[in-house]
């Protein structure tokens, strides 16, 4: 039998459905976990993605980007203890979260698949690992997120910044999903559903914020 529906890329259900569609792109969402994904065939190749995050101006000497920025790293200033040793996982061009939580007494590395590939942060453990902007790109969220979980200690904190999809009606006019780079959207229900997986319900902060802490 040929398979015709598109497996989760964060559950794996096969309980697909499609929410949108434009010109460029599909859109479904998975009825089990709420996640909303492009499918494979919409996403852009190496060469073109990189092209895109070229363009973005990441200045840790910018106050707007700093108080952008600010919404993960005060909640999570909060839970760290003195000298703790973090990875901000998807780093982009121009590190400045890493910055601020540096200037706070932290040591941190960097990951980026683009800017910071090394990978000898997988062999290492953290006290926390940020990742702002980036589950949103990733075309297989559970494979990375679970590859971050395990490289956080107990006790550790994995902090999240990411749009938060809603309704279908409200993704219509959604302007988050404009970006070519954006493949995964993620709702309070997948975030949720990843807490059930880890032991670890989250704390969603505003709009956009994601802690979880592990167990």
């Amino acid at each position: 039998m040929i398979k015709t529906t598109i497996s989760c890329p964060l559950c794996l259900s096969d309980a697909t459905r499609p929410i949108y569609q434009d010109k460029n792109r599909n859109y479904l969402r998975c009825s089990v976990c709420q996640l909303v994904f492009v499918p494979k065939q919409f996403h852009l190749n190496a060469a073109d993605e990189q092209a895109q995050y070229d363009h973005h101006e990441n200045d840790p000497n910018d106050s707007g980007y700093r108080k952008f920025l600010g919404r993960l790293a005060d909640p999570l200033l909060q839970r760290l203890t003195s000298n703790s040793q973090g990875l901000d996982f998807g780093c982009g061009p121009g590190p400045c979260l890493s910055v601020m939580l540096e200037e706070q007494g932290h040591s941190m590395d960097l990951f980026d698949l683009y800017y910071a590939n090394n990978s000898s942060v997988f062999e290492r453990q953290y006290d926390f690992i940020t990742a702002t902007e980036v589950v949103e790109h990733l075309s297989q969220p559970m494979v990375e997120l679970q590859r971050l979980w395990a490289l956080i200690k107990t006790g550790g904190y994995l902090g999240l910044m990411t749009k938060l999809v809603e309704d279908a009606d409200k993704f219509a006019n959604w302007h988050y999903k404009t970006d070519p780079t954006h493949i995964s959207f993620f709702s309070q229900q997948s975030f949720a559903y990843l807490g059930q997986q880890w032991g670890s319900a989250p704390t969603i902060i505003g709009a956009d914020v994601i802690i979880f802490q592990k167990p």
